[in-house]
């Protein structure tokens, strides 16, 4: 079986001491590409290296992460459209709006995300949405400017059915990863109503581990324990999941392959 990551952060510091140990433990594993969201500008450099040094397992994705907006954004917004424009990468992300931690900056934070959704368009890619404890205040700004071309992700799903339904008739799709395996996750009231072409298997490494990890630090090898529970909650088999939201994965960001199962180039 072949696996896809849709996002994981394998540049982070957390990861560095064993990193080549954890990428080799993916692709043993069946994780054989992995999608790599930025944060901010001082993500960059580390995120670019992880490409170079695996450039047919790992991809970049160029955006703000919204717990990085601060009341000066011109900077961040400038290395973010300045990186587009120079080179490809498989999406705008990660952006989005997270009330979690701080509900203060939820104006700038709403700018940064308007400013990426226009980058997107323009360059026609794919947007890796963040969405914690903002949902609506997301989904309302993807809905102001949905115009037929946008498409992406809401990553790290854990929402409602019908935030779900609401996604989908965004021409959005809902990543899935260590919360469909937690008790209380809440996703097993989701995702049987969900079709499997609506669905990404990501991890958010090094956060979000799935049980029997939970606690501890997260990495693309665990995606598989993901797809056993999405089959188990759908009552498919692992084998279909895995196909499905591989082809999903590598659709949405721009790779094509032989039946969609090999990465062949994902920045057409």
């Amino acid at each position: 079986m072949t696996f896809s990551d849709s996002h994981a952060h394998v540049y982070s510091p957390q990861l560095k001491p064993d990193q080549d140990e954890m990428l080799q433990r993916a692709y043993e594993s069946g994780v054989e590409t992995i999608f790599m969201p930025n944060i901010d500008h001082e993500s960059i450099e580390a995120m670019l290296e992880v490409e170079a040094k695996y450039p047919t397992q790992c991809f970049a994705q160029m955006g703000l992460h919204p717990c990085h907006v601060t009341r000066n954004l011109e900077r961040e917004l400038y290395e973010v459209e300045d990186w587009l424009s120079r080179r490809p990468f498989a999406a705008v992300g990660e952006c989005g709006i997270d009330l979690y931690w701080d509900k203060t900056l939820l104006a700038e934070q709403q700018e940064a995300l308007r400013v990426q959704v226009a980058l997107a368009k323009k360059h026609r890619l794919p947007l890796v949405l963040h969405t914690r404890e903002a949902f609506r205040e997301t989904a309302d700004i993807i809905t102001a400017a949905q115009d037929g071309t946008l498409r992406g992700v809401f990553h790290c799903f854990s929402g409602t059915p019908a935030e779900a339904e609401e996604v989908i008739r965004l021409g959005f799709r809902l990543g899935i990863g260590g919360v469909a395996t937690f008790k209380n996750g809440g996703l097993d009231k989701v995702l049987p109503g969900v079709g499997l072409e609506h669905l990404l298997l990501e991890t958010d490494c090094p956060y979000l581990a799935p049980v029997p990890h939970r606690g501890k630090r997260n990495e693309p090898a665990y995606v598989p324990l993901v797809a056993r529970r999405v089959a188990e909650l759908l009552g498919v088999s692992v084998e279909e999941v895995a196909a499905a939201t591989t082809r999903n994965t590598l659709a949405l960001f721009g790779a094509a392959g032989d039946g969609g199962e090999q990465v062949m180039d994902v920045r057409r």
